[in-house]
Formats: structure tokens, C-alpha cells, sequence
């Protein structure tokens, strides 16, 4: 007979036969995906392969446990769970809360417009499974749902909570977006670099990095542990910090988006809890809660260029001056605030800067925004494209694509290729919020074909990605070709 028990609020502890740990060790057994480039696969000091469950101490994530249970089931292995005196079962949830007193506490909050009735489902399974991966794209108010969970666990119970972000940008967001909802508490603390850690006050918001390495003694005092982004984290990273929580009963992730790789998901809900998709950015739009979106795919015609590896295409594709030129001459033609994404500061965004100050007239804004400029000077920028009808963001992925919200963007413009499911969905998200006189956001998707005849070149296998992206989102879209001699 197999015993599933917690060990803590981290780990299930199984007690079972040598083959049932062995099967189990192989089901919950992972290829990564791009492993071979990786520098420790390279060296030999890693087979490629991500491990969830231990065979040699029958360990696996708590959140995990359904399926555990699921697999003895299919398997025809009878199991039991065991109570830990201290922990509880795995199964254990809220059974005293219902939607109903959800909803009434939330209106108890009074807060300055009337919550969704989606984010109220997502704060009821949050409260009542006590673990959640909730998934929820940008734009459909993340944040309410984490300050009323946060108000509940305070208000109710009196648990210290601790809100952990990917960057000081969102350090800053949440605590403003807490103060929109009406609550100016003095029991919040900022941590960022340089601040100080070891605090009393009962919620707690910081950025992964500056806590990373905190020893476990730091975590003991918080019953309640939220991941928002949960999707940025480094693996590792994210690992390392909710492993230390061994008394943190209380676990919610939040994303817009996930990879889509098995292995990443299953980590994150082992880490938090199983997966609940809150609602979906279509579903925003026919409610009227995001602006509907138009695709514009811009293909440009290069003629065949021959290129040995993906680098050297970038290479080309970022330093052509007819290319940069049209995404210049289509950001300066648009109307509303215009936001160009791009992925290479140097190759990329410096000569993209240089060509927009040497076009842009009549004392229109523009702005340059990287991993280089200071979270105060992003804010700034963020606040100026607020009150701003025609302003120009330049920008790069990494600090653009999540994080920094501008409810009154118009135009989003994609310089650089990516296939990256998360990075697309949430560049897409920058430009889907509601704002004034705004009918219709429109994405320029920049993409290049070099190829001859039926092949593709790698950056046009790339499109193809993200052509599948805007077909399973039900976004609606076009391809123009262009026509683009080669330098």
C-alpha cells in the first residue's frame, strides 16, 4: 500500500514499494528543451532532464499531489493519506468558504468600481483550495485579485503575506495599485535592493532577486506566500525560495501566460497549486474590459539571402537601413502613442533611437527605455505617455514586455523576431488596455522573409510561431507583403 503525507507545506512525503518509486521517478521525468546548447549539458554536468519526484526519499512538490494520485490510480496502485499532525493532508482545503461570502467580504472592501465577476471566482478558489496557479492575462486586474486575498488573510486572520514580484517596477505598481483600492496601510514594506529585510510589518512586497538568498529563518513568518508573473522567475530562483516556506500553507501564483511546456507548468503548480484559468483576453474583449485588437503582419520581401546560423540572420535583419528605416517611417505615420519593441540595445535600439530623433518633429515625445534606465525614470516615462496623444516608447523586450502598464497605448510595433509564447502574449498585452478615444489597438508585426522558393529562413519559422499564437487567441489578423531590396 502506497502513503501519500506531508512533510511540509513544500514536500509530499510517499511511502511505497522500490517499483512504484521508480515509476514514479520516470513519469515525472523531463527533457528540457534546448538542453544541448546549455553550457552544463555541454560540460557534462547535467543529463538535460528536470526531476520532479526522488525516488531515494519518495519526495515530490505538494502541489503535485493530484497528480500523484492520478497516476497510482491509472496504474491500479491503492493508496492511502495520512494527517500530519502538524501540516494536515494534501487534500485538505476551506470548506467554510463559499462564493457567496467571497463576494460579500470583497464588497466590504470599498473598493472604487464594482470587481468581475471572473476575478471574484479567482479570489473564491484561491481562498477556498488555499494553493492556485491562477491564469489571467494582462489587462484583466491581477492586482485586485492579490490585495483582496491579501485583505482577507490580514482582516480574518491576522497571517502575514508576502507578494513577490519580478521587478522594482512592480514593487512600485502594487503598492500604488493597493492605495487606488483605498488601502493606505502603514503595514506594507517595499523591498527592492539596499532595503532593508527583516521587518515586522505584516505584508511584505519584493522582488525575487533581493531575497533569493535569504536563509530560511526570513520566510518562517509568513503564512501566506503570492507569486505574481509567476512566469519570469528563474527556475532555480523560484525553487529556492518557495522550498524555504516550509510553513507557508497558503500559496497562489499568478500569469498572464505560460510556455507551454509541460515540465515548467508542472513546476510552477508543484510550487503553488494546480492550474485555474481565470478568463481569456477574448473573452475581455467581446465584455468590453480590453480594447479589440487588429494584427497588421508586415512581411518583408528581402529577396534570398543565404544565412550559415540564426545569429547571422539577426545580424543582417537588425543592421539594414532600408528595414530600420520603415519601422521608423511607420512609427513616426501613426497616429496615438506608438510603442516599438526591439531586442538588441546596442545592434538594434541605438540605431532605431538615432533614426527616430533625426524624424520625429514638432516637439514630439519620444523615449528610449532599457535595461540600463533607472525604474524611476521608466516610471517617469510611463506617467508622461499617460497624458500624451502622440508619443513614441522605444523599448526593449525585457523591460517593456511586462511589468509596465500604459492604458493609453494605440500602436505596438514588433522590430525584432521572436517565438517566445509568454514574450509575445505579454508585448501584446501592453497595448490592450482600455484608455480614452481608444476603439481599436493595432499590432505591426515586422517579420522577414530571405528564403528561396518553398524554404524558410529562420526568423519566417519564427512568424510561423506566432501566427499559431494569434489563431489559438482568436485575434484578428492580416499579412501584407512588402517588397524590400537587400542592401
Amino acid at each position: 500500500m502506497t502513503v501519500i503525507k506531508k512533510k511540509n507545506e513544500v514536500y509530499l512525503k510517499i511511502t511505497a514499494e522500490p517499483h512504484v518509486h521508480k515509476e514514479l521517478s520516470e513519469h515525472f521525468m523531463f527533457d528540457v528543451p534546448g538542453a544541448k546548447y546549455m553550457p552544463a549539458y555541454q560540460k557534462f554536468k547535467w543529463d538535460g532532464k528536470i526531476r520532479l519526484y526522488s525516488p531515494g526519499t519518495g519526495e515530490i512538490y505538494a502541489g503535485l499531489f493530484d497528480y500523484v494520485a492520478e497516476f497510482l490510480e491509472k496504474k491500479g496502485y491503492e493508496y492511502t493519506i495520512e494527517e500530519s499532525e502538524q501540516y494536515g493532508k494534501p487534500t485538505d482545503t476551506e470548506s467554510i468558504i463559499s462564493p457567496e461570502a467571497v463576494t460579500g467580504y470583497v464588497r466590504t472592501l470599498g473598493l472604487p468600481f464594482k470587481p468581475r465577476d471572473y476575478q471574484l471566482r479567482a479570489i473564491y478558489q484561491a481562498l477556498r483550495y488555499n494553493r492556485k496557479l491562477l491564469l489571467s492575462p494582462t489587462g484583466s486586474g491581477k492586482s485586485l485579485i492579490i490585495y483582496a486575498i491579501v485583505r482577507w488573510h490580514l482582516d480574518g486572520w491576522y497571517r502575514n503575506c508576502l507578494i513577490i514580484v519580478p521587478t522594482v517596477s512592480l514593487v512600485e505598481q502594487m503598492h500604488k495599485d493597493f492605495k487606488t483600492y483605498g488601502w493606505d496601510s502603514y503595514d506594507i514594506h517595499k523591498i527592492t535592493a539596499g532595503s532593508e529585510k527583516y521587518v515586522n510589518h505584516s505584508v511584505v512586497i519584493s522582488t525575487w532577486q533581493s531575497i533569493y538568498k535569504e536563509p530560511r529563518k526570513f520566510f518562517r513568518r509568513f503564512s501566506v506566500i503570492i507569486g505574481d508573473e509567476a512566469h519570469l522567475y528563474k527556475a532555480k530562483s523560484l525553487a529556492g525560495i518557495l522550498t524555504k516556506c516550509h510553513d507557508a500553507k497558503f500559496r497562489i501564483g499568478l500569469t498572464g501566460t505560460l510556455d507551454g511546456m509541460e515540465s515548467h507548468q508542472l513546476v510552477l503548480e508543484g510550487l503553488f497549486g494546480r492550474v485555474n484559468k481565470v478568463t481569456q483576453t477574448v473573452e475581455l474583449m467581446k465584455k468590453g474590459h480590453l480594447t479589440p485588437l487588429k494584427v497588421c503582419v508586415l512581411l518583408l520581401k528581402h529577396g534570398f539571402v543565404p544565412f550559415d546560423d540564426y545569429p547571422q540572420e539577426i545580424d543582417y535583419l537588425v543592421s539594414h537601413k532600408k528595414r530600420n528605416n520603415l519601422i521608423t517611417n511607420l512609427a513616426c505615420d501613426l497616429t496615438g502613442n506608438t510603442l516599438i519593441l526591439f531586442n538588441y540595445i546596442e545592434k538594434h535600439g541605438d540605431p532605431l533611437w538615432e533614426l527616430l530623433n533625426s524624424k520625429v518633429k514638432d516637439n514630439r515625445k519620444i523615449f528610449y527605455i532599457h535595461g540600463g534606465v533607472d525604474a524611476m525614470e521608466r516610471e517617469e516615462a510611463r506617467l508622461i505617455c499617460e497624458k500624451e496623444k502622440d508619443a513614441i516608447i522605444l523599448a526593449s523586450y525585457g523591460t517593456f514586455s511586462t511589468g509596465i502598464n500604459i492604458k493609453n497605448l494605440h500602436n505596438v510595433i514588433f522590430a525584432s523576431p521572436s517565438k517566445s509564447r509568454v514574450r509575445n502574449l505579454q508585448s501584446i498585452g501592453r497595448v490592450l488596455r482600455k484608455g480614452d478615444n481608444k476603439a481599436q489597438a493595432v499590432l505591426y508585426d515586422i517579420a522577414d522573409h530571405c528564403a528561396r522558393g518553398s524554404k524558410s529562413n529562420y526568423t519566417l519559422r519564427h512568424l510561423s510561431e506566432r501566427i499559431k499564437i494569434y489563431e489559438e487567441e482568436n485575434f484578428n489578423y492580416e499579412i501584407k507583403e512588402v517588397k524590400l531590396k537587400n542592401d
